[in-house]
């Protein structure tokens, strides 16, 4: 290749990275733009960060086993449909088909501990990690936590001993907008591809993607196949794990998000302890600070997490915090609202002493609090009903803490709907995962027991009132 090509060709690489000898005068800016003065610089490249990073990255296969039943020539006709519903004459019994999906991963264990995308594997019966240098390994599931869209595996090495390649967690706190960064993944699957970009945002918390919303933006080419995968700083560390986009075509449009390596690394080290992520509770709730709130308040701008309820003899209880209190500082960062508070929460390990400042009035209030995990106050008695109920198919517990931790409810007691069987009558009647049932005819509801019980003898009709989001609704079945 020519001197003149070998320049073109590497021009918009160096735009970003040369480091230049310039004079600098008093009229000419300390980072003027310049182009390549030597063929030292015209050579600058991010090879030795690739060649660093690049071996930790896995491409992660996913396989899994779905039911599909053979349409019926009756299943459009509404005579056989009203009927007979899936079962119309001809229907044949489901089969079972094998599909797969591919994903990124990587290695963040010598030991070969690999991070990927839950919904890459989710549901998967088989899982196999195909390193950079081809070699194939089967993988088991150490933890799935859906609530940060994060599985962490283990390579299956049959008794053998290995050490792997992988990466070291960068502090993702401490990653700025603007700092250059290396997407590493295998799109669409044509092979592990490189890309780079910049951190265009830090603290997205519009995504819809966990419940923990505070991703790095960047616009560093991220696309289907590339979920799991690194995004990589300077220094060849993990600064996050690449995970949604957004796009109307499918490919990238240059706006992707990663999962913060703080986010990441607290997960990793959950899954030495189990199964389950357990989290810090303050036992309270929060809501964002709206312009009319903030100017109530006195606040020049709307920021913080306002305490909406305290649980007696929660920490926040035991350290006076009060319902009308804003939730100005964690850890000496500003909070900007609950998103921000939920994911700093989600990066503390349990026994970290942290600092807290709340604001009442023009008074401020600071205190510390050792992390601990939410009481299982009540057993959970989780149980599937059935009989001829309209909640057969429904899977019901006891609300404690702990549960509404793991599934993301701002109550901590009652009783709750964990999940909902497809075409069962609860599935038809609307019930839904997260659902407090409050009432049955006209009987308060106090354990999954009682309920359970109560639907069973509960005759001909059925009066529900349950709160769905905070929403109390009413609604009848029979009669």
């Amino acid at each position: 290749m020519s001197l003149h090509h070998r320049f073109i060709s590497s021009l918009s690489a160096f735009a970003v990275l040369a480091v230049v000898h310039f004079s600098v005068s008093p009229f000419t800016p300390a980072f003027a733009q310049t182009v390549p003065q030597n063929q030292e610089q015209m050579r600058l490249s991010f090879a030795p960060i690739v060649k660093r990073a690049a071996p930790a990255v896995v491409n992660v296969y996913a396989t899994r086993m779905i039911s599909q039943r053979p349409r019926s020539p009756f299943g459009n006709d509404p005579f056989f449909r009203r009927f007979f519903g899936e079962s119309a004459p001809g229907s044949r019994a489901p089969r079972q088909r094998e599909t797969s999906s591919l994903g990124s991963g990587v290695i963040v264990d010598p030991s070969g501990i690999v991070v990927t995308n839950n919904h890459v594997i989710k549901d998967a019966s088989t899982i196999k990690v195909v390193l950079a240098d081809k070699r194939e390994f089967e993988a088991e599931i150490m933890l799935k936590d859906e609530r940060t869209d994060l599985a962490i595996l283990r390579i299956d090495l049959d008794g053998r001993r290995e050490i792997f390649p992988y990466l070291e967690f960068a502090d993702s706190d401490a990653v700025e907008v603007g700092d250059l960064v290396l997407a590493i993944g295998n799109p669409f699957g044509v092979g592990q591809t490189v890309t780079s970009g910049i951190v265009s945002a830090l603290a997205r918390t519009r995504v819809g993607v966990t419940d923990y919303q505070f991703f790095i933006q960047t616009d560093a080419a991220i696309n289907p196949g590339n979920s799991g995968g690194a995004l990589v700083d300077v220094e060849g560390d993990l600064v996050g794990i690449n995970t949604a986009i957004f796009s109307r075509s499918g490919g990238s449009n240059g706006i992707g998000f990663a999962i913060p390596s703080n986010m990441v690394n607290v997960v990793v080290a959950a899954s030495d302890m189990g199964d389950i992520v357990q989290r810090p509770w303050l036992g309270a709730t929060f809501q964002p600070v709206t312009a009319d709130i903030a100017d109530s308040l006195g606040l020049n701008l709307p920021r913080g997490a306002l305490v909406t309820g305290i649980v007696d003899d929660g920490p926040f209880d035991k350290a006076g915090v009060r319902v009308g209190d804003l939730l100005v500082r964690m850890e000496g960062k500003r909070l900007s609202d609950p998103d921000e508070l939920g994911y700093r929460l989600a990066t503390r390990r349990l026994g970290d002493e942290v600092s807290f400042v709340t604001r009442r009035g023009k008074k401020r209030h600071r205190f510390n609090l050792i992390m601990k995990a939410p009481p299982e106050t009540v057993p959970r008695d989780e149980q599937l009903l059935t009989g001829r109920t309209p909640l057969t198919g429904a899977t019901i517990a006891n609300l404690s803490p702990a549960l509404a931790q793991e599934i993301g409810s701002f109550k901590n007691s009652g009783v709750v709907v964990l999940s909902v069987k497809r075409g069962s009558p609860a599935a038809r009647y609307r019930f839904r995962p997260g659902d407090m049932i409050l009432e049955l005819n006209d009987r308060k509801i106090k354990s999954a027991d009682q309920l359970a019980r109560r639907a069973r003898r509960a005759g001909s009709v059925w009066r529900f009132k349950l709160d769905r989001d905070g929403r109390v609704i009413r609604f009848s079945v029979g009669g």
